[in-house]
């Protein structure tokens, strides 16, 4: 009895990935937010409180403060990645570069924040977290939920080695380029899966790996399209580069 909640929260987050990379376009926002309620459904259920899935509303402050200084952070380190010849060409995305400035405002305001960091959140360092938390205790709990997220983003890597210049050069192409891609993509999101998880055990609040999870997200897509709009000015992606 003890594992039936956390296997019926990671049945639903195998079905909402499919959902989600199936039918993105047209439905990944609905789907997130409902998914997200359905996962704190279960969590209620489950008798876990606000509190527990960092949902109390005595950590909003704290949370928002948190969150503030990684935007902050990010902001930082961005604009150090984006300065480097090596680091700045993973900044080429076409998922985010070609877009025009509605999309862009659409994607870093709307699909980031109620979509994506809305669903992982409330389902990995919110609901699981909590659930495997309450169960086996901490360490299980970020062992669990970050693997969980690692694996979750089989499915986007796929697309990122198809869509980003700098990761198919890097990595190469064809299929074992591509798993490669997949291979590092699951390890390093799970380790910042980590981080997020003790982001949200130290500050007590969903709201401070929110604001890092858009930070990360968000702020990419605005860098990658300034770096596609000024690879446009000077010559394109090489002389951008500084290859």
């Amino acid at each position: 009895m003890l594992f039936i909640p956390v296997i019926v929260v990671l049945g639903v987050l195998v079905l909402l990935n499919l959902m989600n990379n199936r039918w993105k376009e047209k439905w990944y926002v609905p789907t997130c937010i409902v998914g997200s309620l359905i996962l704190l459904g279960i969590g209620l259920l489950d008798k876990q409180t606000w509190t527990q899935m960092g949902l109390g509303p005595g950590t909003y402050l704290t949370g928002l403060l948190w969150a503030a200084g990684c935007v902050l952070a990010v902001l930082a380190l961005y604009f150090i990645g984006i300065a480097l010849p090596f680091t700045r060409k993973f900044f080429y995305d076409e998922r985010g570069g070609e877009q025009g400035g509605w999309d862009l405002m659409r994607n870093a305001l709307v699909i980031v924040p109620f979509g994506t960091v809305l669903l992982e959140e409330v389902a990995f360092r919110g609901v699981l977290l909590a659930m495997v938390w309450s169960r086996f205790g901490l360490v299980w709990g970020i062992a669990v939920s970050s693997l969980a997220f690692g694996l979750w983003h089989i499915l986007p890597s796929l697309v990122m080695h198809e869509t980003n210049a700098g990761v198919s050069a890097t990595l190469g192409t064809g299929t074992r380029g591509q798993v490669i891609s997949v291979v590092l993509s699951v390890v390093g999101t799970a380790l910042a899966g980590v981080v997020f998880c003790l982001l949200r055990v130290g500050s007590g609040s969903l709201l401070a790996p929110m604001g890092l999870h858009w930070a990360t997200n968000g702020l990419g897509f605005v860098f990658t399209w300034g770096l596609f709009r000024r690879s446009r000015r000077t010559g394109g992606l090489a002389a951008t580069a500084g290859e």
